[in-house]
């Protein structure tokens, strides 16, 4: 046998001799979809492995790091990482509430206390991490700056709500938690969808949609990072708007602010434009908008208060209303425009309407 072929052959002799769990663990990635796994993955000891790696990821608040794999060895300089990287204590990015599912399924499968402590102690951080107005931050304990907005960016606050919603409800896999913190999440979601409603922009008497961000204080739009203005969101409304789709029994104002959010988003879709991707040698791909009768409905990520205009913004934070003009760098390292209110529009509009019973 030629060393070419050698080499190959032992390797699969080796990787045949191991466990399961041990060859399957390379390939084992951080993310949502390990919430999506058959059922009895949950019980088997590579799952119970990564449960237990997540557990070390946890901080003294109960929450967990964003943009962190917490599937990798939690090292003592890891651990400082992310401490020092100011990705701790967030719901930023998914973050908290995934290790939360992720860590209840394990749980319901192994039947091991300490996924459901750690699991509690993260509904815990949630609910101390909730402003009095029923808004959440996007770290807590707070840090200055953006950071202490009411955020919904990236879906920040309907994750959280989702999450304590499920356990309000007492929903598999969070069926376990108690009768108290049950109680704690149902007030704590009702005070989540009253902020929800409040923060709502308002044009001309007509609800609309939200800003990625608002002021914790006043409920204003406010700003994040430089190129993320105070706006109408064309993306983090989306997520908002099928919150409030999953409330059972909507009263006549939840109602209003959907079929609010459902017109604005029908009257502001870009026609006739889709995004291209330009290749870049060593570089990140371009993005450029082109003409295209065929193309389906788009939506910018950010739309002007008032006149509803797609707006774009570099880093000069200076308004610019043709996404050609904006630089390079942000061009190709930040999504402008999004398709996620199509299946809102498409489908699951149409199927709220068809079932709920409006409150009088």
């Amino acid at each position: 046998m030629s060393r070419s072929r050698l080499v190959p052959f032992l390797l699969s002799i080796v990787a045949a001799c191991l466990p399961l769990a041990a060859q399957d663990a390379a390939s084992l990635k951080w993310s949502a979809r390990l919430l999506r796994q058959k059922s009895d993955w949950y019980a088997s000891p590579e799952a119970r492995a990564a449960a237990d790696n997540v557990l070390r990821y946890q901080s003294s608040a109960g929450a967990w790091p964003k943009n962190t794999d917490l599937l990798a060895p939690a090292t003592p300089e890891a651990l400082a990482v992310v401490e020092e990287g100011g990705k701790a204590n967030t719901i930023d990015n998914q973050s908290t509430t995934v290790p939360i599912r992720f860590l209840a399924l394990v749980y319901g499968a192994t039947g091991e206390a300490a996924y459901r402590a750690a699991a509690e102690r993260g509904i815990d951080y949630l609910l101390a991490s909730q402003y009095p107005n029923g808004g959440f931050p996007q770290f807590f304990p707070l840090r200055k700056g953006y950071y202490a907005h009411i955020t919904y960016n990236d879906g920040a606050m309907v994750n959280a709500l989702d999450l304590l919603r499920d356990v309000a409800r007492g929903r598999d896999p969070l069926a376990f938690v108690d009768a108290e913190r049950r109680a704690r999440a149902a007030d704590a979601v009702v005070r989540g969808t009253d902020c929800i409603l409040k923060t709502q922009i308002v044009q001309d008497g007509i609800p609309t949609a939200w800003c990625a961000q608002h002021d914790e204080v006043t409920l204003a739009p406010a700003w994040a990072r430089k190129y993320e203005p105070p706006s109408l969101s064309g993306a983090e409304s989306v997520g908002i708007v099928r919150f409030l789709m999953g409330i059972e029994q909507p009263t006549p104002e939840i109602v209003a602010s959907v079929e609010g959010a459902v017109a604005w988003f029908r009257a502001v879709a870009i026609h006739g434009q889709r995004v291209e991707l330009i290749e870049r040698s060593g570089s990140r791909p371009d993005r450029q908008l082109v003409a295209d009768p065929a193309a389906p409905p788009l939506w910018a990520r950010f739309y002007e208060l008032g006149t509803n205009r797609p707006l774009y913004m570099d880093r000069d934070s200076q308004p610019v209303y043709d996404f050609a003009l904006i630089d390079y760098e942000r061009r190709a390292g930040y999504a402008y425009h999004t398709d996620a209110p199509a299946d809102l529009l498409d489908r699951d509009y149409p199927a709220w309407k068809s079932r709920i019973t409006p409150a009088h």
